[in-house]
């Protein structure tokens, strides 16, 4: 799949991108700092139904496939934290944040940081299986198990980085969620 960012797939085209992709140490925090690119804004809703077409989900997406992977997480937190404990979406909204951590973490060349939560995400995907695995297919356009794999993979094969302007995108896998 295309790399490019500006060749990837966008759900809420209608949402403009953050100033900058937020890399630790690098940029002023989005929402601590008042230089941040969300500071005093207000994130998304997410209602306790929230589902997986809802704007805060599609958003997380956006971000993700086009290098916001801090913002992608930010994004996907919520849907975590309304989901029931013990839930399949609950594991869902994990393993993206925690793939999302680790594209951060292959930004900021942080291998060890990287292959944590990639493989972390990569055990989370491989447990939705049953009915879940069908809701993963169809909202990411992968099985969970092939996004498993892209996952570790991801951090085996060393992600040959440009060199882009500070707080540039990049995008770091090869894959796009959601097509």
């Amino acid at each position: 799949m295309a790399t490019g960012s500006t060749s990837r797939p966008r759900h809420l085209p209608e949402k403009g991108f953050p100033a900058y992709a937020y890399l630790p140490g690098r940029h002023p925090h989005p929402v601590r700092d008042p230089a941040g690119h969300s500071y005093r804004v207000e994130p998304m809703p997410v209602t306790a139904d929230a589902s997986l077409g809802s704007d805060p989900f599609l958003w997380g997406l956006d971000l993700f496939n086009h290098g916001y992977y801090w913002e992608a997480h930010e994004a996907w937190e919520g849907l975590w934290q309304v989901a029931d404990r013990g839930a399949p979406s609950r594991v869902f909204f994990k393993a993206l944040i925690l793939l999302s951590a680790a594209g951060v973490k292959i930004r900021e060349g942080k291998t060890a940081a990287a292959v944590r939560h990639s493989q972390r995400a990569a055990m989370l995907f491989r447990r939705l299986n049953g009915p879940s695995e069908h809701i993963v297919e169809n909202a990411l356009g992968l099985p969970p198990a092939i996004l498993a794999d892209y996952a570790e993979a991801a951090t085996r094969v060393p992600t040959a980085l440009r060199d882009v302007p500070l707080g540039r995108p990049q995008p770091v896998f090869d894959f796009v969620l959601g097509s």
